[in-house]
């Protein structure tokens, strides 16, 4: 396999290398200027596009093709087109022009718009987005050729997850480049966001899963009693990986790696029967994209090997939850990390600058930040001891929390610290250079050495939106910089002053402590930072004047795309919960109380025939399981007419957002009341009886 992994990867990829061997020059030219420069694309030059294309396409047994796009639904969408054309002597030819490649036209109304689309309006576009490379998919309709593309109104706002991406992605790069110019880096043309986002999931039993109504409709359990052992010993995480498992790791890589995705890491993660696979570094764009392959195929490999695979962000309580370490820097094409600090950061000025625009953004826009992550199933993970709090705050570690000390306190720094040698006591073991600093799970946004981890970002959710927002606001800082230090009289001075005011007044952002612990909220809350603890809460900041000012001016989101965002989260929410609440009386009516009823006329028969054969036998145990089990069941079905009217009354509100704010207010706590004594329940009735897999079938028997 690994002599033949070079050969492997990419394979079904129309890359780089395939379009050198494909395209004449002059078209390959043209099109590499459109893709690394931005320049319009020449119809002719798509014309010869597509046809080298389709003639690849179907060379590899491909007979349809599809416009590959990511509507506000979070996932992806496509509808396929076969090549073939009829000809007058009733028979075909295969064809697929220019005009095929670069545009489709969707139903724009079926998809979530927020408003920007009303059902009578139902066009929309689909446009190629040359800058990501099609590929081939098999399964079991064929080979099909997609082409990632675009998705907007036939009045042209964004429907879509990628369009304020790309957008993001030229507002980051026309501002970093103002700055450099000023450091004298004129040969810097174009500076992109890297990402490398890992992705977090649960495997689970095929047949199991099929068993559990919750897992099929709301991606998690909404009952289940903890087993005996749970991920107390921590001997999951990075533990040997099971025969089973394993095998689907190694499909999995193998079809992500012909897709042309960089699958680099893959072990356990904490929670039992939770697992992890991180990519190496893309451009924002092409990463989001293989982010969502990623998901797809995860899926789609599960189903092979008779597991399926949970990408919720907490489909089990009292374990891990998932989630998606969205690791984001800033790269020019010269090859240069600015966000690397160098090995004395002090020193490196550069490197502060963009240092503090991130600090300043993150600060300003922290209520950005949050809803850039939050989802319904994120509400039970973040703050949990196990994810970063909701609280937005940045980790810097040592060496970078003692320069910005000195800049503030003295005006200059003079020193970094060092890692020093790490030695382990072992003579045979060789010592080595550690890093200059410790790392911090407990932050929601960290600095790695020489990037910064977005640890809030939800399993499920693409991580388009989170890179949006953080090449948007971090764009605004280095538009406001460069405006300043373009007409200083002295750069070398504004330079230094600007480093120090702006580490002065966002100083607040920065926290290396324990993200977990009860004190930093009260620290947090002295600071004046933001504590939005769930997804409703968060919505609003989507359509406050600074965000409207911030995404319209650099061209990312208009107020009526901003507005249409918010409307969509609202309803997505609102049509979560009301699943949630609806799956819990299914399941509690047809399943867990029926079970119940059944098991109390055993244990009542048990009495009874107990009581025939020997009058004087005590069954004192009997009678009180009895009891017990009466009482939780009687518990149970109040809070299930409870659940139940309080769902009818969420359904009856007029606006998406009223539903919203009173599914999280009242629903959600009325689905807690049921979940409680039925969760009882499961550990008092014999487990024969039991109408699902519990939490220990599902998370040990793999």
């Amino acid at each position: 396999m690994s002599e033949k992994l070079t050969e492997l990867f990419g394979s079904d990829v129309f890359n780089d290398a395939t379009m050198v061997e494909r395209l004449p020059k002059k078209i390959y030219a043209a099109l590499k200027k459109t893709i690394e420069n931005g320049e319009d694309l020449n119809p002719n030059v798509a014309e010869v596009v597509a046809n080298a294309m389709k003639d690849w396409a179907i060379e590899r047994g491909a007979t349809h093709y599809t416009h590959w796009f990511q509507p506000m639904t979070g996932i992806t969408a496509e509808k396929h087109d076969s090549f073939i054309s009829p000809t007058s002597d009733g028979k075909i030819i295969m064809e697929f022009s220019g005009k095929e490649l670069i545009k489709g036209e969707p139903d724009a109304s079926s998809f979530p718009s927020g408003g920007l689309r009303a059902t009578f309006e139902a066009r929309g576009y689909t446009a190629w987005d040359c800058t990501s490379p099609a590929f081939l998919r098999e399964d079991a309709a064929g080979v099909t050729l997609c082409i990632p593309t675009a998705f907007c109104s036939y009045t042209g706002e964004a429907l879509d997850m990628k369009t304020p991406l790309l957008r993001s992605m030229e507002a980051i790069n026309t501002q970093a480049v103002r700055i450099l110019k000023l450091f004298g880096h004129d040969t810097v043309k174009k500076v992109s966001a890297s990402v490398g986002p890992e992705q977090e999931y649960f495997l689970v039993d095929k047949a199991k899963y099929l068993k559990r109504d919750d897992l099929i409709f709301t991606g998690r359990t909404l009952f289940g009693a903890m087993p005996p052992k749970g991920q107390e010993l921590d001997d999951h995480y990075f533990g040997s990986i099971k025969e089973r498992v394993a095998s689907y790791m190694k499909e999995l890589n193998i079809e992500l790696w012909k897709l042309g995705v960089t699958a680099k890491t893959q072990h356990n993660e904490v929670a039992p029967a939770q697992h992890e696979l991180a990519p190496i570094y893309a451009t924002a764009n092409i990463a989001c994209d293989h982010n969502q392959l990623i998901m797809e195929c995860m899926k789609k490999v599960a189903n092979r090997h008779n597991l399926a695979c949970l990408l919720h962000e907490k489909p089990f309580a009292g374990v891990n939850g998932s989630g998606k370490h969205d690791n984001w820097s800033l790269v020019t094409d010269t090859g240069k990390n600015l966000l690397d600090p160098g090995k004395t950061p002090h020193e490196n000025v550069q490197f502060l600058l963009f240092l503090s625009a991130v600090l300043k953004a993150v600060d300003l826009h922290a209520d950005l930040l949050r809803i850039s992550a939050a989802n319904p199933g994120n509400d039970h993970r973040l703050g949990a001891n196990e994810a970063p709090p909701a609280i937005i705050s940045v980790f810097l570690g040592e060496q970078l929390e003692d320069v910005i000390a000195q800049l503030i306190e003295t005006g200059e720094a003079t020193r970094s610290k060092s890692g020093g040698k790490l030695s382990v006591g072992v003579q045979t073991i060789p010592g080595f250079m550690k890093d200059a600093t410790d790392r911090n799970r407990t932050s929601p946004f960290a600095f790695t050495g020489n990037k910064f981890e977005f640890r809030m970002v939800a399993s499920s959710m693409s991580v388009a939106t989170a890179n949006t927002v953080l090449n948007t606001i971090v764009a605004d800082v280095l538009s406001e910089m460069a405006d300043e230090l373009e007409v200083a009289e002295n750069f070398e001075v504004a330079l230094h002053d600007l480093i120090k005011k702006t580490l002065t007044e966002h100083k607040r952002i920065v926290f290396n402590g324990n993200g977990y612990a009860e004190a930093w909220v009260e620290e947090a809350t002295r600071r004046g930072l933001p504590n939005i603890k769930s997804m409703v809460e968060a919505i609003p900041a989507l359509v406050t004047d600074k965000a409207i000012e911030v995404f319209g001016k650099h061209k990312v989101f208009t107020a009526a795309e901003l507005h249409s965002r918010a409307e969509v989260l609202f309803e997505s929410y609102a049509k979560a919960i009301n699943i949630e609440a609806k799956t819990m009386i299914s399941m509690a009516q047809a399943k867990y109380i029926p079970a119940v009823i059944r098991y109390t006329k055993q244990l009542a028969d048990s009495i009874n025939a107990v009581k025939a054969a020997a009058a004087d036998v005590d069954v004192s145990v009997q009678v009180g399981l009895l009891k017990e089990i009466s009482a939780l069941l009687a518990e149970a079905q109040t809070a299930l007419k409870k659940l139940q009217e309080i769902t009818a009354k969420a359904n009856s509100l007029e606006t998406v957002e009223e539903q919203s704010r009173f599914f999280k207010s009242d629903v959600t706590p009325a689905m807690a009341a049921l979940r409680g004594p039925i969760d009882a329940l499961e550990v008092l009735v014999a487990k024969e009886v039991w109408p699902v897999p519990s939490y220990g079938d599902l998370l040990f028997e793999i």
